[in-house]
């Protein structure tokens, strides 16, 4: 389940900030269209959300043992991660897309926009990566 859990969760992050950026560049392109090549970063910063879950799915699969080795313990500490990483992942997820979506739309009318924009995609990538910290630490802890 928190291998599952995992994937899932970030998947649904990443596909959902892919597609509301996605929306954004649409409507943007066809007022600026030299503008679509700069402003595909929310969308890269989505994909790696993505990267998060997979990797933290991957270590928990490969740590799993058969029953008298894999304890109880052990089988929260890797639901508890694939929960941290999944859930954070959603979140960051849903504040790239809105983000990504309205930035671009604001880049195209003001192009000083751009930095703020980047600076606030920044904070809502960092979301994901506290969710991946604590998963690879839960991940990697020892059962007793």
């Amino acid at each position: 389940m928190g291998a599952a859990s995992a994937i899932t969760f970030s998947s649904l992050g990443a596909s959902y900030g892919t597609a509301k950026s996605g929306i954004g560049i649409s409507a943007m392109g066809v007022r600026k269209p030299e503008l679509i090549m700069r402003s595909i970063i929310p969308v890269v910063m989505a994909g790696i959300i993505a990267i998060y879950g997979l990797v933290v799915a991957v270590l928990i699969v490969n740590a799993i043992e058969r029953p008298p080795n894999y304890t109880l313990y052990a089988g929260f500490l890797h639901f508890g991660a694939g929960l941290s990483v999944g859930l954070s992942g959603l979140a960051a997820g849903i504040a790239i897309g809105i983000v990504g979506d309205v930035g671009v739309r604001g880049t195209a009318q003001q192009q000083k926009l751009f930095v703020g924009m980047i600076l606030i995609l920044i904070f809502a990538e960092v979301l994901g990566l506290y969710g991946l910290i604590v998963a690879l630490i839960l991940a990697t802890k020892q059962g007793k």
